[in-house]
């Protein structure tokens, strides 16, 4: 990918990588000397609120699944430090973002109702028999009784 490319997530949904801004900085974890000289580790931003790139609908429902990675000025943050290398960090931050746009692209479905059926009804209800009287069992006789 060149910079001036954008981003494909779906047919309609393409992602500008100039919306996109990347920061770097020393990786933890193991690495010996290279975590302690190159700045390996990308959080890459998006602003969702003014990208032109997801329409309304699909923003709102990306906004709505992605709540705590949006910070209050309204920017996706997004993080890697998986690999040793910028670029593919780079990379693993925008497969990322792809996939959480296609989640938030594709429609939830609607529940249909349904009633549950006659076994199963059944069952509950033997269930609840059987704990009921078990917890009987469990009493002392009352007086009178027996």
């Amino acid at each position: 990918m060149t910079a001036d490319d954008d981003i494909l997530v779906t047919n309609d949904i393409r992602i500008p990588r100039s919306e996109l801004t990347f920061q770097f900085s020393r990786s933890g974890g193991p690495g010996g000397q290279n975590v302690n000289k190159v700045n390996t580790r990308v959080q890459m931003r998006w602003n969702i609120e003014q990208t032109e790139a997801l329409n309304e609908e699909v923003s709102h429902r990306f906004q709505a699944l992605n709540r705590r990675r949006i910070n209050s000025d309204g920017e996706l943050i997004i993080t890697s430090q998986r690999y040793r290398d910028q670029l593919r960090n780079i990379d693993d931050c925008i497969e990322k973002l792809q996939e959480l746009v296609t989640a938030a692209a594709t429609k939830p479905r609607r529940r249909r109702p349904t009633k549950p059926s006659a076994g199963a009804k059944r069952r509950r209800l033997q269930g609840k028999r059987e704990r009921s009287e078990r917890k009987e069992r469990r009493r002392p006789p009352r007086l009178g009784e027996d």
